[in-house]
Formats: C-alpha cells, sequence, structure tokens
C-alpha cells in the first residue's frame, strides 16, 4: 500500500489559490481543477508561449537579455510564457524550479515562531573568506541589507534582522520570505568590508568615471562584486549618503 505525504506548505499555498494569487513574479489561477501559472505581467495576454513544467528551470536561469540569474527571487523573471499544472502535485514542481524553496520559507514565515536566523547569529558560523562579514557594525550590516535586499534586487520580504534594522513585510515586496542571508547577500557584505577597511575610499567611483566605464555598453553580472559598477554597490552608496546626512541633521 503506498503512503500519501502530506504537505502542509503546499496545502497552505494552493488553498491560497482562490481562484488567483500572486506568488513572487507568478500569477497563480485555478481553473477547473488544474493551474495555470504565468508571469504576472502577462494577465489578460492571449497567445503566450506555452511551456512544460520540466522547462520553468531552463527559463528561471536567465534573464530576458540572457544574463545569469543567480538570485532567483531577483525581479527578473522572463515574461511571455504560460504553463499548465494539472495538480496541485505538478504545481508544486513547477513552483520549485521558479523558485527554489520559496513554498517551504513561505509557510515557515507563517508560525508562531518562524524559524529566523539573523545576521550575528549567522555571521558567527561562518568560516574562511566570509568571516570577515562579523566586522561589520550594525549601522554597516543595516547599509549592506539595504542596498544589497532593495526590492529592485529580491522581492523576498526579509525577516532577519541585526540592531536598528527591522524586518521587512510583504508589502514592502511580496509574500516570500528570506530566513537567513543568502549567498549573494553574503558575497556582497564581504565585498563591502573590504571597501570600508580602505579608510576613505568607501565610495570609490564618481557618476562620471561610472558613465565613461560604461559607454562600451558592457553589461554587470548581477553576481560580480569586483565591478565598482554592480547596481548593489550603486544602491550602497546612495545607503551611505542617505546615513551621512541624517547624521549631520542630528
Amino acid at each position: 500500500m503506498i503512503s500519501v505525504v502530506r504537505n502542509p506548505a503546499l496545502e497552505a499555498l494552493v488553498a491560497r489559490v482562490a481562484p488567483e494569487l500572486v506568488f513572487g513574479q507568478v500569477l497563480l489561477q485555478r481553473r477547473a481543477g488544474e493551474f495555470i501559472l504565468q508571469h504576472e505581467s502577462a494577465r489578460g495576454v492571449e497567445n503566450l508561449r506555452v511551456v512544460a513544467i520540466h522547462d520553468l528551470r531552463e527559463l528561471a536561469q536567465f534573464t530576458e537579455r540572457g544574463a545569469f540569474r543567480p538570485l532567483k527571487s531577483a525581479p527578473t523573471l522572463r515574461r511571455g510564457w504560460r504553463c499548465v499544472a494539472r495538480d496541485a502535485g505538478e504545481l508544486d514542481v513547477a513552483l520549485r524550479h521558479l523558485y527554489p524553496g520559496g513554498v517551504a520559507d513561505w509557510f515557515a514565515a507563517l508560525q508562531p515562531s518562524p524559524p529566523v536566523t539573523h545576521y550575528r547569529e549567522y555571521t558567527a558560523r561562518q568560516t574562511g573568506m566570509y568571516r570577515i562579514t562579523t566586522m561589520l557594525d550594525d549601522a554597516q550590516v543595516a547599509q549592506v541589507a539595504r542596498a544589497g535586499c532593495h526590492r529592485e534586487f529580491c522581492w523576498k520580504r526579509r525577516l532577519w534582522t541585526v540592531e536598528g534594522l527591522p524586518p521587512e513585510g510583504p508589502a514592502e515586496k511580496s509574500e516570500m520570505a528570506c530566513l537567513e542571508p543568502c549567498a549573494v547577500l553574503m558575497e556582497f557584505a564581504r565585498a563591502v568590508m573590504r571597501i570600508e577597511q580602505k579608510a576613505g575610499e568607501a565610495v570609490s567611483v564618481s557618476g562620471s568615471a561610472a558613465a565613461s566605464d560604461q559607454a562600451d555598453g558592457t553589461e554587470v553580472r548581477e553576481g560580480d562584486f569586483s565591478s565598482p559598477l554592480n547596481p548593489r554597490f550603486q544602491q550602497w552608496r546612495l545607503e551611505k549618503a542617505k546615513a551621512a546626512l541624517a547624521a549631520k541633521e542630528n
């Protein structure tokens, strides 16, 4: 006799599709026992390209311009597609391809005591190249988080915190939850700490220099933190400027 293992997280999500739900950038619609998945921007659009469930993994790997997506929760999911999941099991597989671990983390965040690992607890476990991230003070961590986890780069609502940095709510981003610092954020924090160690060189690229360096049209990879033109660095410089202005006003 085959036993069926319940998936409470999936069951809770399916219950929310009544008759539709936006999860990340994906619009889920329930129709006659099936689930229709498509990019939320394609609501009401006809003649979308039909993709099979097993093709969703490849679809989520790259942006429309062909750049690799190291963070699947980034708001860069390709558009113009439609996928049909015949039942909840296929819906589960589809969402695992698009947002690995997304449903489980979403469900965990709904619990009375979500299993959140905060920045200090997380970095205290790090050894090797990420040990340096423990050296950022609370204000610096807050700047790194506001820049690295900005809605321009990630649609998961950050639940982990550091002193002085509140968690994010669903209205700020999406229902998807971030329970601990991710690998991309840690790499960004490591790069920022190395810049901070070079006293007086934290803001290393002027706007004019950045513009001239980008004249060839080369696109900086999202995970390339060796480039000062990485968009997260640009947001980080903005966060530092805001903090400096606030300090002056106080």
